[in-house]
């Protein structure tokens, strides 16, 4: 197995596109991640997206997205794991580099929700249900994860308004960049009076979706150096599933499959949690964020939400994580957000993330999740 780096990076800002097709977004983030690599053709692209089919009636969006963005003929097709389809789609790229049967990789990640409005997007949405016992009876993400939530502050006795810090810390770091779909930031004691979507979810507790595009560029880090003048190795990579559906879960507070996965990585770089110095987890629901830095090994049990309150999830507190406003306030391009997430720490870590900037950062962690912890993909990213 060859050590893998990543040597180029584009994206897009997240928004509402709508004088865009999703094929233009794509090829729009394909053109900066080569501009920034300095190369104009690599020998394989594997896009992450998740709802082409119910959002844009678009699939086989490898050869759609080659053809359009000048890489026609190569080996190029999607992977889909819902909203971790991104993380997946660096996985697939880091695999086929580290075999050593593909010498460059382009990943890329695209979504294009705006195809999609209103009930007919939620809708969209539930193909990564379970059609059967889910879907089927009307159950949403949202709804699921006010579940998941009223459960998590049952258990442990807590206010709504616990979870706050999460939301003001992802919009203050939004308003810092340029590329995030919500720029506003949210006062202390706002979150818990916000308007409901699914008790106790709220519209300051979601992230909206968003249409996006991003891209790295994958290649042997052997190579690396002699390509760009700061290569960011990718030393842990893993992936784990769950059940689909969290009746099926033992113990619906524990996210198995973040746990699973971010171990994996955490003994394949050689790391431990104290070892990490910023965090872009998957925060498409706060009650994510809490579960996730208490299985990743952050907080214990029922403790998640104590970094947030205490403000060390801050850019300068103990574990930075959202550091561009994360899926809450950059927004949630669905398939898209791994591959947004794997950018921005390679920002951090060439250090060339502005306002956003983790002083001394070089070691970051990226964790995407598809559901409610289905499917979680984990990589440690390091200069």
């Amino acid at each position: 197995m060859r050590d893998v780096s990543i040597i180029g990076i584009g994206r897009i800002p997240v928004g509402e596109h709508w004088e865009s097709s999703l094929r233009m977004l794509a090829a729009e983030a394909a053109s900066a991640a080569l501009k920034d690599a300095g190369i104009t053709a690599v020998d394989a692209l594997y896009v992450g997206n998740a709802y082409g089919a119910t959002y844009s009636s678009q699939l086989h969006l490898g050869a759609l997205i080659a053809d359009y963005a000048g890489l026609g003929g190569i080996e190029a097709f999607s992977v889909e794991a819902a909203d971790a389809s991104g993380g997946a789609a660096l996985r697939a790229g880091y695999l086929a580099v580290a075999s050593g049967l593909v010498d460059t990789v382009m990943v890329l990640g695209v979504e294009k929700s705006t195809d999609s409005i209103g009930s007919a997007r939620v809708q969209a949405r539930t193909i990564s249900l379970d059609a059967d016992y889910e879907a089927a009876h009307g159950a949403t993400l949202p709804a699921l994860a006010a579940l998941l939530m009223r459960r998590y502050m049952h258990e442990y006795k807590l206010e709504l308004g616990v979870f706050e810090g999460f939301s003001i810390n992802a919009h203050a770091n939004g308003a810092l960049s340029d590329y995030a779909m919500f720029r506003n930031k949210i006062k202390p004691g706002r979150f818990a009076v916000a308007p409901m979507v699914s008790e106790p979810v709220n519209l300051f507790d979601g992230a909206p979706d968003g249409d996006g595009a991003a891209a790295v560029i994958l290649t042997a880090a052997v190579h690396a150096a002699d390509m760009v003048p700061l290569p960011v190795r990718i030393s842990g990579s893993a992936a784990a599933t769950d059940t689909l559906t969290l009746h099926d879960r033992s113990d619906m507070l524990y996210l198995r499959a973040v746990n699973q996965s971010a171990n994996k990585a955490y003994a394949q770089a050689g790391i431990q949690p104290e070892d990490v110095h910023l965090f872009e987890l998957h925060d498409a629901f706060t009650i994510l964020s809490a579960l996730t830095l208490e299985a990743a090994g952050f907080a214990e049990r029922g403790q998640g939400w104590v970094l947030a309150r205490d403000q060390g999830i801050t850019l300068t507190g103990k574990l930075p994580i959202s550091t561009f406003g994360g899926l809450k306030a950059r927004g949630n391009p669905a398939g898209a957000t791994g591959v947004y997430q794997a950018v921005e720490a390679c920002l951090q870590l060439r250090d060339q993330a502005g306002a956003n900037q983790v002083a001394g950062a070089r070691t970051a962690l990226i964790q995407n999740i598809g559901g409610l912890g289905s499917t979680v993909v984990t990589h440690v990213l390091q200069v």
